[in-house]
């Protein structure tokens, strides 16, 4: 009976408190409906990993051919390959993404000046705006044999030819680290900068009377009151760690550097689109889910043992 009054009482407390907060659930019923429809229902989609689609026939009709897919993907050659390239160019996001937006976000808090500070960061955000169609055209134009870098390096004489970046597969992948910096980098530390906002004023003044230096106040203040966002936001990164993007990919990649440019998404439309192997595509797809969710739940468990900010 104690059980059952206990109940209850919080299901009444969960009713009070949905009807005082009805507005930002009508608020959140069109976000709500577009998961649904846009993240959930596709799931049924994920029935062709265990079949041997093809075209014009219900999703229900196909002959089902259990693990074969997934015994085929193991056994591809080229799977491991694009594995690799995702896993090394998802590290390299993830360390210089969440490095260059702290370091960045720690320069800016330290501005004084206004008008400079909302400058630097309104040059910063505007990559982010451009489209990768875009952003990777600037980027094969500034590696061309006549490009801008291989001027400056060639005055500088640290090259004596012009070097095709773009056709060295080993280049790859620090091309497309340093393109992501540049394009996200601003856009990053706007999450940093509203951390830094939080962080109580009192706690400068409190290590300056201490006698601690600027870059003291930095490492000892302001990058443990950013801790818990950082973890937060570490945390979310690696449940997408077999996600290092598409576009930039696709877009600066070519037949000389494929073996260091295709990755998981582009393995997927190749064999999906255009050899209409429907099966084995989405069966990648279906494993790419599925590692990262495992890496996003022992990630939030690592946080938690340590004792640390958490997503639940």
């Amino acid at each position: 009976m104690a059980r059952s009054a206990s109940e209850d009482s919080r299901l009444k407390t969960l009713i009070k408190t949905l009807s005082k907060q009805k507005m930002l659930m009508l608020m959140s019923l069109p976000f709500l409906i577009w998961v649904i429809i846009f993240k959930y229902l596709p799931l049924w989609g994920w029935t062709i990993a265990f079949q041997k689609f093809r075209l014009a026939r219900d999703l229900f009709d196909q002959a089902w051919i259990g693990l074969d897919n997934f015994r085929s993907l193991f056994q591809e050659q080229q799977f491991y390959l694009v594995l690799r390239n995702t896993l090394v160019m998802s590290s390299i996001n993830l360390v210089l993404g969440f490095v260059t937006a702290i370091v960045l976000a720690l320069l800016l808090n330290e501005l004084r000046k206004v008008y400079f500070k909302r400058t630097v960061q309104t040059i910063s955000y505007l990559p982010h705006f451009i489209s990768w169609v875009v952003a990777a055209n600037i980027v094969q134009t500034a590696l061309a044999p006549e490009g801008i870098v291989n001027v400056l390096l060639l005055r500088m004489q640290l090259i004596d030819h012009p070097i095709l970046w773009l056709g060295i597969g080993e280049y790859f992948w620090g091309i497309l680290g340093v393109t992501e910096v540049w394009k996200n980098v601003g856009w990053n530390t706007i999450i940093y900068l509203a951390a830094i906002t939080t962080i109580d004023p009192t706690q400068y003044e409190a290590a300056e009377m201490d006698g601690a230096s600027r870059l003291q106040r930095m490492w000892h203040v302001t990058l443990p009151g950013m801790k818990p966002v950082i973890i937060i936001l570490l945390i979310m990164n690696l449940g997408h760690i077999l996600e290092s993007g598409f576009e930039a990919q696709y877009l600066l990649g070519n037949g000389i550097n494929v073996e260091f440019s295709e990755n998981l998404d582009i393995f997927v439309l190749k064999y999906g689109m255009q050899m209409n192997n429907f099966g084995l595509a989405t069966a990648a797809g279906m494993f790419k889910t599925v590692v990262s969710f495992i890496f996003l739940i022992a990630a939030n468990n690592l946080a938690k043992r340590m004792g640390e900010s958490r997503l639940y």
